[in-house]
């Protein structure tokens, strides 16, 4: 049974926490706004994503924390201190590392639900804010075994409304997913895109659109990227070492410059076409209701 979801906080108003308000105010929520600064809120709220919090407010049904990762934890304790809602979850990209200092800085973890929307990281400022930029998207939960189902059901509503897909994880299978998928692949597409920082536009206007393509990530905002990446260092660490790797053998293959050269680079070119043939076949998976706990 799903639980009502009448009033909401959305703490930060960036992309991710503007969208969940409008998504939320969309669907009837009674919805109120804290940042640090409050031209942010005014902004949000322009945008018919509430109004600004004030202390006059009872505690909400629900409070979103939807801050950096390294702001989760003291902004989680703070909102909880302050009895600002009756259960929380945040939206930072990654999982492990909060859960863990949320449980050793004191927080009352029996409210407190991690959450992932997998819809891209925030960005600062409210332009790419959407109502529906979670629409048939993966919203990744990661509740403690201690976790009471009353919780559960209240983030449960807060998916639905948001029109996504609920599936649980433990932390580290999903800092090991997202690792795979979406922050060492950035990491790489902005190592690959420094080649071309200074490089002259007659010589850029040669590249190919599927070079344009894969590169397209790297445009994201470095100081929110480099913050996602020091909270999930070890699983990124990981992919990057494996990729290097890869990298370096091809480069030593075609130093030697052995008559075997190609069959040896063909090998790994093969299984990178049926990498990409299986991921571009793959549309997004229907997960609701799913709770895997650290397999996926």
């Amino acid at each position: 049974m799903t639980a009502t979801l009448r009033t909401a906080l959305v703490i930060g108003c960036g992309t991710t926490g503007t969208s969940v308000a409008l998504a939320l105010a969309g669907a009837g929520v009674e919805v109120a706004l804290i940042d640090d600064d409050p031209q942010a809120v005014a902004e949000a709220a322009a945008l018919g994503a509430g109004t600004a919090w004030t202390p006059e407010r009872p505690p909400a049904d629900l409070v979103v924390v939807a801050t950096s990762p390294s702001a989760v934890v003291d902004t989680l304790h703070s909102a909880q201190s302050r009895g600002l809602g009756h259960v929380y979850t945040d939206t930072a990209g990654t999982k492990e590392i909060i859960a863990a200092d949320a449980e050793l800085r004191g927080c009352d973890l029996k409210g407190y639900v991690p959450g992932h929307p997998l819809a891209g990281p925030d960005a600062h400022g409210r332009a790419a804010a959407d109502a529906g930029r979670f629409t048939a998207r993966t919203w990744v939960l990661c509740p403690y075994d201690t976790t009471p189902d009353w919780a559960l059901e209240t983030v449960a509503a807060l998916i639905e409304l948001c029109g996504a897909h609920r599936l649980d994880l433990a932390p580290h299978v999903h800092d090991r997913v997202v690792a795979e998928l979406s922050h060492a692949p950035h990491l790489i597409a902005a190592a690959v895109s420094t080649r071309f920082a200074d490089s002259s536009s007659a010589f850029l206007s040669l590249a190919d659109p599927g070079l344009r393509a894969a590169l397209r990530t790297a445009g994201g905002d470095p100081w929110v990227w480099s913050d996602l990446l020091a909270h999930n260092a070890g699983p990124v660490a990981d992919v990057l070492d494996r990729i290097a790797g890869q990298l370096g053998r091809a480069a030593a293959i075609l130093r030697e410059g052995d008559d075997s050269a190609p069959l040896e680079l063909a090998l790994t070119l093969e299984e990178g076409r049926r990498g990409q043939t299986a991921l571009d076949r793959t549309s997004p998976r229907t997960t609701r209701g799913v709770r895997t706990r650290g397999r996926v």
